[in-house]
């Protein structure tokens, strides 16, 4: 059986990063809704639990609880913010409000013998956000860790095998946040570490046809590393029972649709049904301005088509797409928990109600990097592997304003020319993503003595590693002369190029 370790989640942005941490520990990790039952964690036989943090404060009326009966199951337990005030307040203690809140970095020092800090050199630097804090500590609970403003930064029920912190160990700007959740599940909790992205496959392709049993299965492939990771995996767990079907949705990148039939219709040999569509997208865009209407008329057809095609394909049941953690954890609140939705995607927050498939979502609980490598663990090339995200609303979404066939050639042609320099620059494989960004405005220039009044391009490249954030690439100066240069003299209709350099937070990658 897996060793598993549960994140109760109580509507924190991070409790799916968590979950990422703890799998980077070679240990199985899975989010669970804050009030999930003490009988139904018992007989999934969990190895550790961790309470996530939240944005709500205990003491508050309506704040998430918890079932207390699981500080009964001798399993060990880890609060972390949130997680560690609401057990503090359910086994006794009290939680206030701080005479001063504490955002960001503070020096974390401990003060008690503890395994949760083992081999973790004190003092530290640690990350902080909190405005509550614990006045008064449970029955049998020891202080472990401070901090200038918090007494209690660390504290621990030795009898209960409970462990609270008020920092949070799974943010990279925590210094020894990886050897602390380490410890917590190789020291406390005995895991033995030896899950692996292997290991997500075996159990991904039993599940998968446990599920499905002998029923039919058609995939959404876009060609993109999503989707190309799920039809592998489905195409190993179900052979001919899957049809792959791509869609040209007219919001596909230049020579992207050639690209997809060719590799996995020719080389993979996979059934793959190809749909030209991009007639009815467009259509259902004109005159769409607001983000999220576009996005939810992507999704809608998007769908539609995927009906139409499975109409020439006998007793289909499942509709399989290559939803990822990211794309759920923004569109909608995990498992109906507290938190805020930011952005609906195509294959999470834009599916009908009246959906006539079974949804099947094997990549539905891992990150990016994860993804890529269960692609590399079942053989796909590294140029699918490695290939930049694409948004599954396509060019739609980096198309700001109404969408036209001119204006997405143009964000079409100025995309392809981004992408090649950076290929020619050696980033590409480098630099999470890399492209342009059609905007609706229009500016006044010079171009061979003559006064033009022409569309305006932005560039983005990215840096990450989960999509949950993401810093501006300094892209040097010379690289970004010479694509806008070709943009410019290249693309017919636009007179100016601009650079964005907005981190994620505050920004989102895409620019709607």
């Amino acid at each position: 059986m897996t060793e598993t370790v549960l994140v109760l989640d109580f509507g924190s942005q991070y409790s799916q990063l968590i979950a990422r941490r703890i799998r980077e520990c070679n240990v199985y990790s899975q989010v669970v809704p804050f009030n999930t039952s003490a009988a139904t964690i018992e007989a999934q036989k969990p190895r550790g639990i961790v309470l996530s943090g939240g944005p709500a404060s205990v003491y508050e009326e309506g704040a998430p609880t918890i079932d207390t009966a699981i500080f009964d199951l001798g399993i060990p337990i880890l609060g972390i913010c949130y997680g560690m005030q609401i057990a503090v307040q359910a086994l006794g203690g009290k939680v206030v409000r701080g005479s001063a809140r504490e955002y960001g970095r503070a020096e974390l020092r401990v003060v008690a013998e503890n395994p949760l800090f083992a081999d973790v050199k004190s003092p530290l630097k640690v990350w902080m956000s909190h405005g509550d804090k614990v006045a008064e500590l449970p029955p049998g609970a020891v202080r472990v860790a401070e901090t200038d403003n918090t007494e209690h930064a660390a504290i621990a029920i030795p009898a209960r095998g409970f462990h609270g912190i008020q920092f949070h160990p799974e943010v990279v700007h925590t210094e020894q946040g990886a050897a602390i959740l380490r410890n917590f599940c190789r020291g406390v909790c005995g895991c033995s570490g030896a899950w692996t992205m292997a290991s997500f496959i075996a159990e991904a392709v039993a599940d998968i046809q446990a599920k499905v049993g002998g029923e039919h299965v058609i995939l959404g492939l876009s060609g993109g590393v999503d989707s190309s990771v799920a039809a592998a995996l489905l195409h190993k767990a179900l052979g001919p029972q899957l049809t792959c079907i791509f869609v040209d949705n007219g919001l596909l990148r230049k020579n992207e649709a050639a690209g997809v039939k060719k590799l996995f219709g020719d080389n993979f040999k996979m059934d793959l049904c190809f749909v030209d569509a991009a007639d009815r997208f467009l259509d259902k865009l004109a005159g769409v301005e607001e983000p999220e209407a576009k996005r939810k008329a992507i999704g809608h057809e998007f769908v539609e088509v995927f009906a139409d095609a499975a109409r020439a394909i006998p007793d289909v049941q499942w509709l399989a797409q290559g939803t990822t953690y990211p794309d759920v954890i923004e569109s909608v609140s995990i498992n109906g928990n507290p938190s805020h939705m930011i952005k609906s995607h195509h294959n999470v927050g834009g599916l009908p109600k009246d959906l006539k498939f079974k949804l099947l979502e094997p990549l539905a609980r891992l990150f990016k990097d994860e993804v890529r490598e269960v692609g590399r663990q079942l053989g796909l090339p590294e140029s699918v592997v490695m290939r930049q995200p694409f948004p599954g609303p396509g060019l739609g979404v980096r198309h700001l304003g109404a969408v036209t066939r001119k204006t997405l050639d143009i964000l079409r042609e100025a995309d392809a020319i981004m992408v090649n320099e950076i290929k020619l620059a050696g980033l590409y494989y480098k630099t999470w993503q890399a492209f342009a960004i059609f905007l609706p405005v229009r500016s006044v220039g010079v171009m061979g003595d003559c006064r033009t009044y022409d569309h305006v391009i932005a560039l983005r490249a990215v840096e990450s590693t989960d999509g949950m954030t993401a810093d501006w690439v300094d892209l040097p100066h010379e690289l970004l002369q010479r694509i806008s240069s070709r943009i410019i003299n290249e693309v017919a209709g636009v007179n100016r190029v601009v650079y964005d350099i907005t981190s994620k937070p505050p920004g989102t990658i895409e620019w709607e």
